[in-house]
């Protein structure tokens, strides 16, 4: 009977975990603003880099997050602005003023990014794009990253 009992219970924590498996509530908020204001590869962007286009990266990590280290190019200014997403509608009008420029959002792995975003063009920026994959898929794609510690490039062995 105990048998019967733990394998029905079993059962019951495999299928209930199937059937009641929630989809992430913020997902659909994040590809809705990645389908609104779309993304830009890690490569793209150093491309622009290399092209010397004008353009401002807006990373809306949280402070702590921010050690972690910030995108950079070792033959061109980058210009950071450093915003959190939970104040980027009372800090960006007045560190970003100019609402034609690029401005490329950044997080740590890109939701945050493609929602402030998509915020920036409803604040009337026009020309936003988010980095895919944030400032992890940046280091993965082998491109720098200032830290405290200098400038670091990942490598793969």
């Amino acid at each position: 009977m105990k048998k019967l009992l733990s394998l029905f219970s079993l059962v019951f924590v495999l299928f209930s975990n199937t059937v009641y498996a929630k989809e992430d509530p913020k997902m659909p908020l994040i590809n809705e603003a990645i389908k609104e204001v779309g993304e830009i590869s890690p490569k793209a962007l150093k491309e622009i880099f290399e092209n010397e286009d004008k353009v401002v990266i807006l990373d809306v990590r949280e402070t702590e997050q921010r050690a972690e280290g910030y995108i950079y190019d070792e033959f061109t200014p980058v210009k950071t602005v450093s915003i959190t997403r939970g104040n980027l509608e009372w800090e960006v009008p007045t560190k970003i003023e100019d609402k034609d420029i690029l401005i490329v959002t950044y997080c740590r792995n890109g939701g945050r990014g493609a929602l402030a975003a998509q915020t920036l063009k409803k604040l009337g920026h026009k020309n936003v794009k988010n980095l895919k994959g944030g400032i992890q898929d940046w280091a993965k794609a082998g491109y720098s990253v200032q830290t405290g510690l200098g400038v670091t490039v990942l490598t793969t062995r």
